[in-house]
């Protein structure tokens, strides 16, 4: 059997729990794929867009519902050993990949230096919805998980002030009739891990020329924090992050001093002698 095969039935196998259940409930639960979509599946190198491209390519294959997905890497200015791992991989996972150019490196280091994380994902996020505009995708897939969604929630009550988080699909404002979605929602991290050593596959990590070359990442990363802390609580309760998550499909609004949608604040107090 070719090895992206053996890695195909891997993802339906030996980790259809942990990887394939998590991604088809998503899937119906959030109802993020429909007949005739257009999906632009994007890469960026890491383990977690080269595993929602295999998982989007089995769900085409076996699902019901009838879609078209294109599988999109751009490019925002990697180096050339980066770059060549990405092509590589592609090629071992047997995924028609499609590359892109973009500027995004240089553009962020001439324009803001001191946030370049907060300017690079701006950018990367219109170049994204301009291509799947260009190729006329309705959806575009990005491969974020459970972890990246507590990590998130987190971050946004402990230096924001705000309980949000990333939503499983969210309509564009800009972008009219294109809609971000984001099938990996319920897999966790440590069994996305689990299927690449499994299958002795390398990804790149970050590829931001700046993260590389600074010696405070460590420090100056509030994701990587949330992570540690996170990580830290499990100790003690295993369940901490999946506790968390649920807590943001279960809430409460009997017990919150107030609530804010679209821009519109509603204290408790609005609704307390009624």
């Amino acid at each position: 059997m070719e090895r992206y095969k053996e890695i195909e039935r891997s993802i339906i196998k030996k980790y259809r729990k942990e990887l394939w259940s998590p991604f088809a409930r998503a899937i119906d639960n959030y109802k993020l794929i429909s007949e005739n979509d257009k999906i632009m599946v994007c890469i960026s190198g890491g383990k977690d867009s080269f595993l929602l491209a295999k998982l989007i390519e089995e769900i085409k294959r076996h699902g019901k519902v009838q879609f078209e997905a294109r599988y999109v890497v751009m490019n925002p200015g990697y180096n050339e050993l980066n770059l060549k791992k990405i092509i590589e991989n592609a090629k071992i996972l047997n995924i028609n990949i499609e590359i892109f150019e973009s500027d995004i490196f240089e553009s962020v280091e001439n324009v803001n230096f001191k946030s370049p994380c907060y300017m690079c994902a701006r950018m990367r996020r219109g170049y994204l919805y301009n291509k799947a505009r260009e190729l006329g995708c309705n959806k575009i897939a990005l491969g974020h998980h459970m972890d990246d969604v507590i990590e998130t929630t987190l971050l946004s009550m402990f230096y924001s002030s705000e309980i949000k988080t990333m939503m499983p699909k969210l309509h564009s404002d800009n972008y009219s009739g294109i809609e971000l979605i984001r099938p990996m929602f319920l897999i966790r991290e440590k069994d996305v891990i689990a299927w690449a050593k499994s299958n002795e596959l390398s990804f790149i990590n970050c590829a931001c020329k700046f993260t590389e070359r600074s010696l405070l990442d460590e420090n100056l990363s509030k994701r990587r924090e949330m992570k540690k802390l996170i990580n830290e609580m499990s100790k003690t309760n295993p369940n901490i992050a999946v506790n968390i998550f649920t807590a943001l499909d279960n809430i409460n609004l009997n017990c919150v001093l107030g609530t804010k949608k679209d821009g519109i604040y509603k204290s408790f107090l609005d609704d307390y002698d009624k």
